[in-house]
């Protein structure tokens, strides 16, 4: 079945076939979606009269049957049927008959799709957003509980300054603030009703697009019918900009984990279940988990690119290139999922050496803490960094490790800025409500 069929207009099964593509796999994840959008539509058909209340009441009890057995796994694409659009509309009129094919007036299936993929991607992107906040939480607990457990820290890879597990974890716990921004805006986008632009022109009929959209639950819609069908492409690449940036913090902090995992560092270390070994080297624990972290969230660093080349010198209106979208991005939000999860179970049972700075040969950092201590004295910092500069170069540069260091602000054993990063966390959740 196909919602276009007419008489005499058998396809090709090639043509079929590669037209079709991987659209039923991902129809299937946009199911309840459409169920959702066509409880809306025929609530709005009636509200218009352009069905009676016993149509839309069996509509929407057959709409409920439908619903009920996508989430218990029995609902499928029949072999023959195009789409999951198809087969909804084929179930009802199986069940209810001819008021089943009232469902699609005032609508064609590039307003549905567009509808289910606002809808699917709103839902997820609030999944994220939670899960989001979980991962923060965690290294904002990490941070004030490893605010006193030093680390030394490293520009251009080389020993620089004092620093802290709590300020490493802190750190970590912003860049989540600004990412979660992105995703925010992203959202904002996402929320708005393509619903009743029909294939990008409008429908003659008496449809009420205000009442989808409150019915839907969207903030908004989109007014103009011709942009509402040239916001898909641009929504999924917007969104994939939000998960784009999320991955990227994601993939710094598994390298960081990497890093310092290994035994030339060993800050860090996990329980023997959470690693991996080797084959022939009995001695390794392997940082499999966070070496695949890595490398999906830098791959899913492409996918904003990948969604602008697919998208770029399109006319207005819709175009089959847009369906390849749900391929690229679906499978990179589940991807997302996943390398947060798995984040966050490795956080949990995380390990911290102690008295790291201790080693002599952490000694030369702790060279900006002999100048300021001079500068502190009274002493101008060119003359205080060339006393210092000159020690370090005749090797007799010593300092006392075991004494506390005086950081006052933002430094090592200082202020970490706990309160006011969770009250910046908070703004932007707000932003998703």
């Amino acid at each position: 079945m196909k919602l276009w069929e007419k008489k005499g207009s058998d396809i090709n099964t090639q043509i079929e076939k590669f037209t079709v593509g991987r659209d039923p796999e991902f129809d299937m994840i946009l199911a309840k979606y459409d169920v959702q959008g066509s409880m809306a539509h025929a609530k709005m058909l009636e509200s218009v009269h352009m069905l009676s209340a016993d149509e839309a009441r069996s509509i929407q009890k057959e709409l409920e049957n439908i619903e009920s057995d996508i989430k218990n796994g029995i609902f499928n694409i029949e072999p023959g049927v195009e789409d999951i659009h198809s087969q909804i509309e084929l179930n009802l009129t199986r069940k209810i008959g001819d008021a089943g094919k009232k469902i699609h007036s005032g609508r064609s299936r590039n307003d549905q799709v567009a509808l289910d993929i606002k809808l699917y991607l709103r839902a997820e992107i609030l999944n994220i957003k939670s899960e989001v906040k979980d991962l923060f939480e965690l290294l904002i607990s990490h941070s004030h509980q490893y605010r006193n457990d030093l680390l030394p820290g490293y520009t251009h890879l080389q020993i620089a300054m004092p620093s802290s597990f709590g300020l490493w974890f802190g750190a970590y716990a912003e860049s989540l603030i600004d990412d979660l921004e992105m995703l925010a805006a992203a959202y904002q986008v996402v929320n708005k009703n393509p619903l009743g632009s029909g294939a990008g022109y409008g429908s003659s009929l008496p449809l009420n697009r205000k009442m989808t959209t409150e019915l839907l639950g969207f903030n908004s819609l989109h007014y103009n019918v011709v942009y509402a069908q040239m916001s898909r492409g641009k929504t999924e690449k917007l969104v994939s900009f939000g998960l784009a940036s999320i991955a990227a913090t994601l993939s710094r902090l598994a390298m960081d984990c990497c890093l310092y995992m290994n035994q030339n560092f060993g800050f860090i270390s996990f329980p023997d279940e959470l690693t991996t070994g080797s084959s022939i080297m009995p001695h390794k624990k392997n940082p499999d988990v966070f070496e695949l972290i890595r490398a999906r969230c830098n791959r899913m660093q492409s996918i904003p690119n990948e969604l602008t080349l697919l998208m770029n010198n399109l006319p207005s209106g819709y175009h089959r290139d847009m369906q390849l979208t749900k391929e690229i991005l679906f499978p990179s939000i589940e991807d997302l999922k996943s390398c947060i999860s798995m984040t966050i179970l490795m956080l949990t049972h995380i390990r911290i050496k102690k008295d790291i700075l201790l080693d002599g040969k952490y000694k030369y950092l702790f060279s900006v803490e002999a100048v300021n201590e001079l500068v502190n004295q009274g002493v101008s910092f060119r003359e205080a960094y060339k006393t210092i500069g000159n020690q370090i170069q005749s090797g007799n540069f010593s300092y006392d490790q075991s004494k506390p260091l005086k950081h006052s602000h933002e430094g090592s054993l200082g202020n970490l800025n706990l309160t006011e990063i969770g009250a910046e966390m908070e703004k932007v959740l707000a932003k998703f409500l």
